[in-house]
């Protein structure tokens, strides 16, 4: 489904797990951090958020539930953006994609002499040899148990294949439309962000969902902005966030995940698009409604 679709969603990713306390000071670490930097992004503009947890004590990611009670109600109580939780936490962890996969962070130890925290540089560093675990058994797995909630996902594609596993999944019938692709662009050992990249990965999400998904793209570190501005001219949704890139230009920090949302909002708005609300992602995702969640 595309721009004729008449709303463009706009997703912030508001804290994530691929980035640590040391590259940024407006990285959101603590429950209340997190909840404020979530209800900052509705303000901005976000008719979503996605949302982990980390550790207050040294901002590791972490999938810890008692976390997550501490920051979700808090969100809920001051708007009515849409609440996306992560189902895997971190490159460590799973379920968290449509595959397993290479999840290299490993370059960005370049960049810093000195770490705040002592699990930062072995984090980074041990991307080399791990796999992002997500195996056919792992998905079937996550799909069935949040079946009975009527839990509806963000279905998050690194690569073409992603899509085939997608696909894959709605022909068993444990996957229904309308589906919400999340095509990720530039992330080391997934698809690359170049234009054809991204061309590559809509013509063939069209030809396997047709007009039951839509779709929408992150681009990682510098490629956010300009991906998002391709997804839009190309009928697609966005997303932004902390946890996609720190940046909000060259060589500038996003000082909150509401800067890059209201840059988002500005590109669209510029293109004559319309910035889709929380309830309008609700009626278009056919999602069950805050009223129905356990927070």
């Amino acid at each position: 489904m595309s721009a004729a679709q008449g709303k463009v969603i706009i997703t912030c990713a508001v804290t994530g797990s691929i980035h640590t306390p040391t590259m940024s000071p407006h990285l959101p670490i603590t429950p209340d951090e997190i909840a404020e930097a979530a209800i900052g992004a509705a303000k901005a503009g976000a008719a979503i958020v996605h949302l982990h947890a980390r550790d207050p004590k040294d901002g590791s990611p972490t999938q810890d539930p008692q976390l997550f009670r501490q920051f979700a109600p808090k969100i809920k109580a001051a708007c009515d953006v849409v609440l996306n939780f992560t189902t895997g936490g971190a490159p460590t962890m799973s379920i968290e994609n449509m595959g397993s996969m290479n999840f290299g962070l490993y370059e960005m130890l370049g960049r810093y002499k000195d770490f705040q925290h002592g699990w930062e540089k072995p984090y980074l560093a041990g991307s080399d040899e791990r796999i992002f675990k997500n195996t056919f058994k792992d998905i079937e797995h996550i799909l069935r148990s949040c079946a009975d909630n009527d839990t509806r996902f963000e279905v998050e594609c690194y690569d073409i294949g992603h899509l085939y596993t997608a696909a894959h999944f709605v022909e068993r019938k444990l996957l229904k439309p309308p589906l919400f692709i999340q095509s990720v662009f530039g992330i080391r050992g997934g698809i690359g962000a170049n234009p054809e990249d991204v061309l590559h990965m809509k013509r063939t999400a069209d030809r396997l969902f047709g007009d039951a998904y839509y779709w929408s793209v992150l681009g990682a570190g510098r490629n956010q902005m300009f991906t998002a501005a391709m997804s839009a001219v190309m009928g697609g949704n966005v997303r932004v966030g902390l946890e996609d890139s720190l940046w909000l230009g060259r060589g500038q920090l996003a000082k909150s995940n509401a800067e890059q949302v209201s840059k988002a909002r500005r590109i669209l708005e510029e293109l004559g698009l319309v910035v889709a609300t929380p309830d309008d992602a609700r009626q278009m995702l056919k999602l069950k409604g805050g009223r129905n969640v356990g927070f």
